[in-house]
């Protein structure tokens, strides 16, 4: 074998062992007439020494050693008279009798070290040296360990982990399918698939009644920070279950996830907030719960006194932001200019200083008595010394505006702390939204979703009003502000699927063409059943403590979707495209 140990393995206890370690070169130096080399594994890094008086052969091949050079380097373990406490291995050295160098390497573009000098598209360019650093090992160990935990407990929970198709019909829904042209069947084309959904409901029509995978997913639509085009889930489904025995089972899932990996309890039950409490007091379907600055509705104190801003909103809400009295003017126009960002889409900002000594200051004075004024801090929770923040319009639009603007507070004022955890359930989302430009409803969730039983007759109704009205049946696990899996229990009657396809303006036709498959399926005894999923992106990012998903995936993309390590997509040829059926005359432009 190349080593009898790894680079970080060895201690003071080894000391007077004759070792062999293999790794790349962190840094070399010389410090008198002694070089002293870090070498570097996944593990960790070990110091070698080569004093003045070793061999000739070995001084001179210590001192030909460049950056990311491969060697192996056999010695003593010694004690070391400048201990690093820093360092796992800082207590020791090897005191090297041979070097033998297995591979030399060009000067990489970028120190390979906690902190890099090279920049992100450097690094993503050579990706497999970033992959060298420490943050990304860390990164990737823990996604192995969060794996292994899922592995673990849904195994014992009598899950099987059964793999489904990744050439599969295209069903577009939501977000753009990515098509794979068929040479065999000329013309036609296999979709990538968004979610196994409807293989993982046929599997519980099949019988196999508690199923799981670690599954690749892919959608084209635009990336940020928490979304590549193909992604990981952790995907789930069970049959004879309802709603709380879903809950049950993956609360149980993530508590093991956070104890063993992070060594963390979370709260035993987690707490559970419906969509609409999580729009009325946080803005967002997904709050984060790490502190409060809770949105107030203010309509009825502020309207009727003359401004006419206020005077003709459906909706006026405000926040109370702790401890910002001082805000200058420069600061709160500052602000003002943030929140009529595109990100946010408000028109203006209201606020009211509520000052130290009890008494108030708004930008709306002569509208307002300063007893009105009190009233609105009162309704808004605010203490003296804080801000509070005023935005009106559309009664959903503004309070996501607010949520915004609540987490970008949250953010400036250091509330967002990555080693807290907050997490929580998000219950009764409505079944449907209506789209106003489409003029026709969409599933919240997808349309294989059931309705909650107790709103099915709304559910039967052809009235606008009724069908507004019903919830869903499902679920999202919310963490810190980010949505981490979601689920609902699904539509198993072949009757209520084809009534589902009927509200979301499908045609018979049209449904019996994209998901005949599964409507026939139910007609041959489908169980009850749900489930849900979890993004393991995200879940490995948060654990980690950041908000990007992008360092827990071994080789992403970037937000153009491409890789430009393998600088792909690229073209095929003229044969291949000629092979496929496709037109070789398009000339995309140059990326």
């Amino acid at each position: 074998m190349y080593r009898t140990h790894t680079c970080g393995e060895l201690r003071l206890a080894d000391q007077g062992k004759t070792v062999t370690l293999a790794g790349w070169v962190q840094k070399s130096r010389k410090l008198g007439g002694m070089t002293f080399i870090d070498l570097r594994d996944r593990y960790g890094i070990t110091q070698l020494v080569v004093e003045a008086d070793a061999a000739p052969e070995l001084v001179e091949a210590a001192s030909g050693l460049g950056r990311e050079f491969v060697i192996q380097a056999t010695g003593e373990v010694l004690e070391r008279q400048s201990k690093n406490p820093k360092m796992p291995t800082g207590e020791i050295e090897i005191k090297l009798s041979a070097i033998r160098i297995l591979n030399k390497s060009v000067t990489p573009p970028f120190t390979i070290e906690e902190n890099s000098d090279g920049g992100e598209d450097l690094r993503a360019k050579y990706r497999y040296l970033d992959l060298r650093r420490p943050p990304l090992q860390r990164a990737l160990a823990l996604r192995h360990r969060l794996a292994q935990e899922i592995r673990s407990y849904l195994d014992g929970q009598g899950f099987m982990e059964i793999e489904t198709p990744y050439l599969i019909k295209s069903t577009p829904e939501g977000a753009r399918d990515f098509v794979v042209p068929s040479r065999m069947n000329p013309g036609t084309f296999y979709a990538l698939p968004q979610s196994p959904q409807t293989f993982k409901q046929l599997l519980m029509v099949a019988g196999y009644d508690r199923y799981f995978q670690i599954v690749r997913c892919f959608r084209d639509e635009d990336l940020r920070a928490d979304r590549q085009p193909e992604f990981t889930q952790i995907d789930c489904e069970m049959s004879f279950v309802e709603q709380e025995d879903v809950l049950n089972t993956f609360e149980g899932m993530m508590r093991q996830m956070f104890k063993n990996a992070l060594g963390v309890d979370i709260p035993n039950p987690l707490p559970r907030m419906s969509w609409y409490d999580a729009m009325d007091d946080y803005g967002s379907d997904k709050p984060d719960i790490r502190f409060g600055m809770k949105i107030r509705e203010i309509t009825p104190l502020v309207q009727g006194c003359g401004f006419s801003v206020f005077d003709g909103a459906q909706y006026v809400g405000g926040i109370a932001v702790p401890g910002c009295v001082e805000y200058t003017r420069k600061q709160l126009d500052e602000l003002t200019e943030w929140v009529k960002r595109p990100q946010v889409g408000a028109k203006g900002l209201v606020y009211i200083k509520c000052n130290p000594d009890g008494s108030v200051k708004s930008s709306v004075d002569k509208f307002y008595t300063p007893e009105q004024l009190q009233a609105v801090a009162v309704k808004c929770e605010a203490k003296p010394g804080d801000l509070v923040l005023v935005l009106c319009g559309p009664k959903r639009k503004t309070q996501t505006q607010l949520g915004v603007l609540r987490i970008e507070m949250g953010n400036r004022l250091g509330l967002r702390d990555p080693k807290v955890f907050a997490p929580l359930w998000i219950v009764d989302f409505p079944l449907l939204e209506w789209s106003d430009e489409d003029q026709r409803f969409y599933a919240m969730h997808h349309p294989f979703t059931a309705p909650k039983p107790e709103h099915e007759k709304w559910f039967y109704s052809d009235k606008k009003e009724d069908l507004e009205r019903v919830c869903a049946n499902a679920y999202d696990f919310v963490l810190n502000g980010t949505e981490l899996g979601g689920g609902s229990i699904r539509i198993h009657e072949a009757a209520m699927q084809e009534r589902m396809f009927e509200v979301l303006g499908i045609s018979k036709e049209d449904a019996e063409y994209k998901f005949g498959f599964i409507i026939n399926a139910f007609k041959f005894g489908a169980p009850p059943h749900g489930g849900l999923a979890f993004g393991f992106d995200r879940v490995c990012a948060l654990f980690g403590g950041q908000e990007t998903i992008r360092d827990y995936i071994a080789f992403p993309k970037n937000n153009q979707g491409r890789d430009v390590m393998i600088d792909s997509p690229s073209r095929i040829d003229d044969a291949q495209m000629e092979e496929l059926f496709l037109s070789s005359t398009y000339t995309p432009p140059q990326p």
